[in-house]
């Protein structure tokens, strides 16, 4: 049964190039999100290995994992023993030469709620995710889970309102952006803060737009010539910030979302009522 309350957890740690470590180490991780009373927890977007994207390399394809497979198993259990919603990004081979930058959500059953693919995917230097992925085409799923309804986009699908919007009219209470960002190593601090600062912005944007509540997970640390800036957070539906990680360190970052304040914000400001779907979808 749904909640109004609901304490969320978003993973945020230094991923390493051995998957076995990574996923210990998630695992550990979500356990004590657990104990310290999450319900729902998002891991960071392809958790289970360092940011191969920054290269293109064919040898990186033996990451990919079928789905349900080995890992989803293990966070299925998990979830069942643990009584939490999980959010597992993974990079999934849905067939021999088809591959996908997807997440799988598991409701605090253990239970498969359903499973997303990354809609738009990045093509620059360092983030060549079109060599690798193919773009999603499971749509934008809202998942009904234990603890309420949920949405769940992955990284840059954060800079596009539409898929916010979306998710939003179709019930939503909450948006997840399990995310891998950063900055070239060379990049200068000045450039880096801009970037910084509008990735936040874009993000707690989306919030007030659709009068939600936004949590975006990172990863922290440097992996060959990105640093990733962590900075996880979790905003209200005024687009105000609950609680936000550090740049640097691994954290388990808790935050409540009171989803009673949603039709409170929606009468204020009406946005979703008052669209105009007559000149515009």
């Amino acid at each position: 049964m749904s909640q109004n309350k609901i304490k969320i957890a978003l993973i945020q740690f230094k991923s390493e190039a051995w998957p076995a470590h990574n996923l210990l180490k998630a695992v550990q991780m979500v356990k004590r999100a657990a104990k310290r009373g999450a319900q729902i927890v998002c891991l960071q977007e392809l958790f289970r290995s360092d940011y191969f994207p920054q290269k293109k390399n064919r040898q990186f394809f033996q990451l990919a994992e079928k789905i349900p497979g080995p890992t989803v198993r293990l966070f299925r259990d998990l979830a069942k023993e643990l009584r939490v919603v999980l959010i597992v990004p993974l990079f999934e081979e849905a067939e021999k030469g088809r591959y996908y930058n997807s997440l799988i959500v598991i409701d605090a059953d253990g239970s498969t709620v359903g499973k997303y693919r990354k809609t738009h995917l990045p093509n620059d230097p360092g983030f060549y995710e079109q060599y690798y992925f193919r773009k999603g085409d499971l749509g934008l799923p809202v998942f009904d889970t234990a603890y309420g309804k949920i949405g769940a986009l992955i990284c840059w699908d954060q800079w596009f309102p539409e898929a916010a919007r979306a998710l939003a009219a179709a019930g939503a209470n909450i948006i997840f952006y399990p995310s891998a960002i950063g900055a070239h190593v060379t990049q200068n601090q000045k450039e880096r803060k801009k970037e910084k600062a509008a990735w936040e912005m874009i993000q707690r944007s989306h919030g007030i737009a659709n009068g939600i509540f936004i949590a975006s997970v990172n990863r922290v640390g440097r992996e060959g010539n990105l640093m990733f800036w962590g900075s996880s957070f979790i905003s209200g539906p005024f687009g105000e910030l609950l609680n936000q990680a550090t740049e640097q360190k691994e954290e388990i970052l808790i935050g409540t979302c009171d989803f009673k304040e949603i039709p409170k914000i929606r009468k204020v400001w009406p946005f979703l009522k008052e669209r105009r779907t007559d000149v515009y979808p």
